[in-house]
């Protein structure tokens, strides 16, 4: 990646910019990066933008940890900024909100959900992640993404050959270890504690995201300073397919009300 300096870290990070920081946190099966177009808008304004690979990713796809440990590298990596995270990147954003709200300026966070609250659920979820782990294993990296990708939730994505070839930097192993320890059937449900969050929250869906519309517009009602909005013509992996207006709706919620 061109013009993007190594950031020293336990997690792999690259910056590029100046100005205030802004960290993008990527989902399952990607790497920091994925969120390169929406990066690269950013570091042109005036702004300094750090890309993250999450533990069993990229090149941190050795280290392991589970979603609590990945906020305490996270923290250790990039230190106080806005953070934006996707899925399992705003499920990241959101304990390093409540673990370190004084190192998180903003937050935003696009098809991220605070997890599953009942007992029954969480425990088939943890189950159900288990098995994709193991199939993962089975088949390898990459027929696993042609499934993953298929998916409803993922309809209207198409990895053109750069994101592919980048996905497939991560190992079965890799990723194994992501889906067993930071699987949203792991995850402690953060539903009560979004209360604690002290600074603006901005999350977001795509429009064709029908899953997870209802969990933003809940998380931006459920905290005391929250903006919701949709992605036009978007469906979950919304930076993905929709770039350019995550980038200016990003831009919009920091003019707003600028701290």
């Amino acid at each position: 990646m061109p013009d993007w300096r190594v950031l020293a870290g336990p997690l792999a990070a690259r910056t590029r910019g100046t100005g205030p920081r802004m960290v993008f946190v990527h989902g399952f099966t990607q790497t920091g990066r994925s969120w390169a177009p929406v990066a690269e808008h950013v570091a042109a304004h005036r702004r300094e933008a750090v890309l993250v690979d999450l533990p069993g990713h990229g090149d941190s796809g050795n280290v392991r940890a589970d979603l609590r440990r990945t906020a305490d590298l996270l923290a250790s990596t990039t230190g106080p900024a806005v953070y934006v995270g996707y899925s399992l990147g705003g499920r990241v954003c959101l304990h390093l909100a409540l673990m370190y709200p004084h190192i998180v300026d903003r937050l935003v966070l696009i098809g991220a959900t605070p997890g599953i609250v009942d007992d029954d659920e969480r425990s088939a979820r943890r189950a159900s992640d288990e098995r994709l782990a193991q199939h993962l294993l089975d088949v390898g990296v990459d027929a696993f993404l042609d499934e993953w990708t298929a998916q409803p939730l993922f309809h209207g994505l198409a990895l053109d050959p750069d994101e592919r070839a980048d996905r497939l930097r991560n190992t079965a192993a890799g990723l194994a270890s992501s889906l067993r320890l930071c699987g949203t059937g792991t995850q402690v449900p953060l539903w009560e504690r979004l209360v604690e969050l002290n600074m603006p929250v901005f999350a977001m869906a795509g429009e064709h995201d029908h899953k997870f519309v209802p969990i933003a517009e809940r998380i931006a009602a459920s905290v005391p300073e929250g903006t919701f909005a949709t992605v036009l013509d978007a469906g979950h992996a919304a930076h993905l397919q929709q770039p350019m207006q995550v980038a200016t709706r990003i831009e919009g919620f920091l003019a707003a009300g600028r701290r």
